[in-house]
Order: structure tokens, then sequence, then C-alpha cells
């Protein structure tokens, strides 16, 4: 598949967008321990083409017996807890 350099480079600049901001909202979640959702905004600007494009939504807060402790995968060890 071919695909042009313009394609390409959106692309990958928009997956390290979305990889960046889900560490930050991961690690900037489990510090606040929100009990609820949180509203979020993006805001994507691109100044030299007059961009200026505004997503807004909800994150859900996780449940605290689903929350892999820190430092962790999250997944299950096989171990037996108290």
């Amino acid at each position: 598949m071919t695909q042009d350099p313009f394609n390409m480079s959106m692309r990958k600049f928009l997956k390290q967008v979305g990889v960046t901001s889900q560490q930050e909202i991961e690690k900037a979640m489990r510090a606040a321990a929100p009990t609820g959702p949180v509203k979020a905004r993006v805001v994507l600007s691109v100044p030299e083409i007059g961009l200026e494009h505004v997503v807004e939504g909800e994150i859900a807060a996780e449940a605290s017996s689903h929350a892999a402790p820190e430092g962790g995968s999250g997944e299950d060890s096989g171990e037996p807890t108290s």
C-alpha cells in the first residue's frame, strides 16, 4: 500500500498525540484518584493553516478495586490476594 508523505506524517503525529495524551491522562488520574467521571478538553491548533479544533468529552474514573498497583501492568499475577 502506497501512502503519500502527507498522510504518513499526519498519522505519525496523531499517533504521538494519542499515545502521549493517554499516558498523561492515566498518570494524572492515578494521582488525583477521582471518584467519578472527569471532563476532558483537547484543543488542536495549527496556526499556520488557521485550524483550531476542540474535542470535549468525559473520562470515567477507574474503579479502585480494578486499579493496577503503582508500576503494575494491571495483569493478574496468579497469586492469591488477601
